[in-house]
């Protein structure tokens, strides 16, 4: 029933979307209006491959609306060190006919991609890959174009990198499953997943939709393309089997179509896996196995099937939780079963942020404010509300997560913090030294207030 009511919301919309005259619609509605109807042939026929799809990549309003989608990103520049900003004084429609006509003309190539590491919450780094605007116009236009397809095929239990879908929705799986007792969760961690697919069987699952060279040799340019690393050592290229670089446009998305692999065969209705009751639920290259019951069988399993697939699970990080005895994390949540405060002598799933997701926002605020030492007050809010919104929108999930412990130590620390920021300078004060910073903040400039009470308390506090 829900797959029929997606399907006839689809074609309301482009019924909708069609009744309007080419010349009247907006570079958006015309790009919608093509995905849509890619989608639609897509999940009606299930075997069928699109032969002609790379004259659409070059259209006017795809690499209109593609240079949109990357320029709200805002991304650091690549190794030709060309901003958003040289391209708008360059000219924007000459930046975008020049692509147009080498993709037309099949002479475009792309640039090599400079490699930048950043930091990870357990102390190592994450290598990130940065091509230039071109590059990754080029990308979003082929990925636009593509994605609708692919997503007709994913799985229900694939949650990342994926339109109308988020993590979010990933922990609302999970408690769901949870609740049906479906405690024994195989939390997996998979070794440099991005940097491991294979490109020999990526291709066989891009062929498997997408019969036009062209736009598989497109593909292939990105996934081969040298990547220059700090110091200027090059690595990669057309040598390269495998991997797919994590910065890419368009690596999410060939990362979901070689995932959904397993997808399919782990959450196959009436398969192994659905036959003793277990789930599979994803998120990119972060997944878990929930079930009442995940025999060692069924673990040896899904590493029969990972290694066939030219991939490996991280053993010393992948781990076996009986829910109701210990926590686990995912997606920078954990989940507890806890006693209630509220209702004595009952337990409930507490979904919290994990403790290295707290102190992960008290460091970003802190290296923040040591950036902006000398900043006016509504400069000093305007830095601060998308940390906080950020962090806040991510965590809060209505009648899900429980987040008021988590909001309260935030915003002591910020209380705190902002006191010391505006108190550390002996010779040249600020306005604000000896106040309460934090309230006049809040109340004179808009700073986000984390913690408001809900009102509620305990019976009987532990």
């Amino acid at each position: 029933m829900e797959k029929n009511s997606n399907q006839d919301k689809v074609q309301k919309e482009i019924s909708k979307l069609s009744q309007k005259k080419r010349k009247d619609m907006t570079s958006t509605e015309r790009m919608r209006l093509l995905q849509l109807k890619l989608y639609d042939k897509a999940k009606r026929e299930k075997t069928y491959k699109f032969y002609v799809l790379y004259d659409k990549i070059f259209l006017d309003y795809i690499l209109e609306e593609a240079y949109k989608h990357v320029k709200s990103k805002n991304g650091k520049p690549g190794i030709d060190k060309q901003t958003f900003a040289d391209v708008e004084k360059y000219g924007r429609q000459k930046f975008l006919s020049e692509l147009k006509e080498e993709l037309r003309t099949r002479r475009y190539k792309p640039r090599p991609v400079k490699r930048v590491y950043i930091e990870k919450e357990n102390g190592g780094k994450r290598p990130l890959g940065i091509p230039t605007i071109k590059d990754r116009v080029a990308q979003c236009a082929c990925k636009m174009l593509i994605e609708p397809i692919f997503e007709a095929d994913f799985d229900a239990s694939s949650y990342g990198f994926r339109p109308k879908r988020s993590a979010k929705d990933a922990v609302k799986e999970i408690r769901t499953n949870l609740h049906k007792g479906k405690t024994t969760v195989y939390d997996a961690d998979l070794s440099k997943y991005f940097d491991t697919i294979p490109h020999d069987k990526l291709m066989i699952a891009l062929k498997e939709r997408i019969s036009d060279p062209r736009v598989i040799d497109l593909i292939k340019e990105w996934l081969q393309i040298p990547i220059i690393e700090e110091g200027g050592r090059y690595t990669g290229g057309k040598k390269s089997k495998q991997g797919t670089p994590q910065g890419g446009v368009i690596s999410p998305l060939l990362a979901n179509v070689y995932m959904n692999l397993l997808d399919r065969i782990v959450n196959r209705v009436e398969g192994r896996f659905s036959r003793l009751g277990i789930k599979m639920i994803r998120y990119a290259d972060d997944f878990i196995l929930i079930g009442k019951h995940i025999g060692q069988e069924v673990l040896d399993y899904i590493h029969k099937l990972l290694d066939r697939m030219g991939l490996t699970i991280n053993t010393t990080k992948s781990k076996m939780v009986r829910a109701r005895e210990e926590s686990f994390d995912f997606l920078g949540f954990s989940f507890r079963y806890d006693s209630s405060i509220i209702k004595i002598g009952t337990k409930f799933w507490n979904i919290i942020p994990r403790p290295k997701s707290q102190k992960k926002i008290r460091q970003k605020i802190n290296a923040k404010l040591k950036s902006i030492g000398h900043f006016p007050a509504d400069k000093v809010v305007a830095e601060l509300n998308p940390i906080i919104r950020g962090w806040i929108n991510y965590y809060k999930i209505e009648r899900v997560s429980y987040t008021q412990v988590a909001l309260k130590e935030l915003e002591d620390y910020l209380r705190s913090r902002l006191y010391r920021y505006y108190n550390r300078k002996s010779q040249r004060k600020s306005c604000l030294y000896g106040q309460q910073a934090f309230d006049l903040l809040v109340k004179e400039y808009g700073l986000i207030k984390p913690y408001k009470s809900s009102g509620r308390r305990p019976v009987k506090a532990l």
